[in-house]
Order: structure tokens, then sequence, then C-alpha cells
């Protein structure tokens, strides 16, 4: 008799890992404020769950990588960058909301 073993479930917790190439992972905003920093492989659908009333986005620090607005109480997808680094982004309506999405 195969072995069972349980599928994890779909997506990822905040900071969590994804478990395939293309795992998909979560950004939770919450209380004006991202989750832990957010491990991703190259190229995963990368779902932002805004728990706020007010509309957020995940913007990268850097070039455009990658830049999602999501409104109050809603979801937005981006796909993650294919080259592995550390990813720093932020909030263009919140200055002072930062986070981190490291490819690897």
């Amino acid at each position: 008799m195969p072995a069972s073993t349980s599928a994890p479930p779909p997506g990822s917790v905040s900071g969590g890992a994804p478990t395939a190439g293309t795992a998909a992972a979560t950004i939770t905003i919450k209380d004006f404020a991202y989750g832990d920093p957010l491990t991703v492989a190259p190229g995963a659908a990368v779902t932002v769950t805004n728990m706020d009333s007010a509309a957020h986005t995940v913007t990268a620090d850097e070039g455009a990588a990658f830049d999602a607005e999501v409104k109050g109480g809603g979801t937005a997808t981006f796909t993650a960058p294919t080259k592995p680094g550390r990813y720093p982004y932020h909030c263009t309506f919140h200055p002072n909301m930062h986070g981190t999405m490291i490819v690897k």
C-alpha cells in the first residue's frame, strides 16, 4: 500500500515558503503593516490579501519588479521576479509601510 501524504494548503501564510517552483504565496496586510518577510520561488504567483479598509500597494522599492494595488478588504495577484534576490517593497499610499520579498 503506498504511503499517504497530505498536500499543503493552497498558498502559504505570510512569511511562509512555497513548496514548488511556482507555488503560490500570500502577503497579508493588516493594521497598516505587511507580515513577516516572504520567501517565494522565482516566478511564483503572489496573492496580496488586504484586511484593512484602506487601499494599499505592494510596490518594489527599486525598478519595476512588481507593483500591485489592492482595495480595502480585497485581494490582488502578481508574479514574483524570476531573478533570485531580496526585493524590499513599500506602500505608495502609506510611506511607513515596508516589507521584503526574498526570491530563491
